[in-house]
């Protein structure tokens, strides 16, 4: 079975980290995020996906290869954002789809019965079979009504108005040959508005996903939320056992004399100074925190430096090699973008964003 991950976004609400780490392998709980989807796409007989990127495609390939537990891994490049259909399209002008392929989003974390979806498919006869989740807020999706049998009634894509239904696009496709070919060739091209909404009628079908795992980790909130859902075990994974506070602490790290957990993880060769408190918060390589500094509830980028006695607040984002001086306090939801600082004894306001070539102070 054929796969195509739609992968080219450049991951704009999570910036600054994927200033310079696409989001596909952005980390995970320690892994390249795009793994944990490849080993859900393997556990359901999946052995052939197309990764289609754009921003830092190189940088994707570079980390995952060209085999990945022995699915064969091929990619595609958008020079240009060809919205979610278009690049499907452009796989298949270039010759590699078969005569059914599974599309998924690429910034999903789920374990939808896939198996049991390509199932449906198939006894439906449908076009296309859309995984639909139940949610309680769906003002942030697409809105997919069905009728008993599973026919979708319409797709409402991400409106004001009332939605008449809990259920919502999932972001995993299953489509025949004759809808891919019904996307306009060579250029932008959306599923959600023009591909679905026209195949209302014409065999789209909605798969109700039966209580399974999904998040969509687009969102600095999200990505956490994530993080600590694979942590405490609610998605199975290969991840490897976590400490007494739940956290992922590789041996190469030094943390002698620190408070790390709960539920936090640490990437390799990060150092964490003594009576230092790293607190359900994401580090990601070769970060230094000083002693009795503070990090709750955010994420630093790789080479990011904390100063001692520094306070880093939830909600915060600190790009690659940036420096928090020592003593300096950032508030929640800050944006740190890439090799910016904070100065020594500085304080950033809540949902500031501190830009490389304004030190705040």
């Amino acid at each position: 079975m054929q796969a195509l991950v739609l992968a080219g976004g450049a991951g704009t609400r999570l910036r600054p980290l994927t200033y310079t780490t696409p989001k596909a392998v952005m980390p995970l709980a320690g892994r390249p995020f795009l793994s944990f989807m490849l080993d859900w796409l393997r556990g359901h007989g999946v052995d052939d996906v197309v990764l289609s990127c754009g921003f830092l495609s190189e940088e994707v390939r570079l980390v995952l290869g060209d085999i990945y537990h022995g699915m064969r891994l091929r990619y595609v490049v958008e020079e240009e954002p060809l919205g979610t259909a278009g690049p499907v399209r452009l796989a298949h002008d270039q010759g590699i789809l078969g005569e059914r392929l599974v599309v998924c989003n690429g910034d999903v974390l789920t374990d939808v019965d896939l198996t049991a979806q390509v199932a449906a498919h198939e006894e439906s006869g449908a076009s296309a079979t859309l995984a639909l989740v139940q949610v309680e807020d769906t003002s942030s999706y697409g809105v997919v009504p069905t009728d008993a049998d599973g026919r979708v009634e319409a797709f409402l894509e991400k409106t004001d108005a009332d939605a008449p239904t809990n259920r919502i696009n999932a972001g995993v496709y299953v489509l025949e040959r004759g809808v891919i070919e019904s996307i306009p060739p060579g250029g932008t091209a959306s599923f959600e508005r023009q591909i679905f909404p026209g195949l209302v009628g014409a065999g789209l079908r909605g798969f109700l996903a039966e209580d399974p795992y999904w998040i969509d980790i687009g969102t600095p909130s999200r990505y956490l939320e994530a993080t600590w859902d694979l942590l405490a075990g609610r998605l199975v994974s290969e991840l490897p056992p976590r400490d007494e506070t739940a956290s992922l602490v590789p041996a190469d790290c030094l943390v002698s004399g620190a408070h790390v957990g709960p539920q936090s993880v640490l990437g390799r060769n990060c150092s964490v100074g003594t009576d230092a408190r790293v607190e359900r918060s994401v580090l990601h390589d070769r970060v230094m925190v000083g002693a009795d500094a503070s990090v709750r509830e955010s994420v630093l980028g790789e080479r990011v430096r904390v100063g001692e006695g520094a306070r880093i607040e939830p909600g915060t984002m600190v790009g690659a090699a940036a420096t928090v001086g020592a003593g300096a306090t950032v508030g929640q939801r800050v944006r740190v973008e890439p090799s910016a600082q904070v100065q020594a004894g500085g304080h950033v306001g809540a949902g500031t964003v501190v830009e490389a070539a304004e030190p705040v102070s």
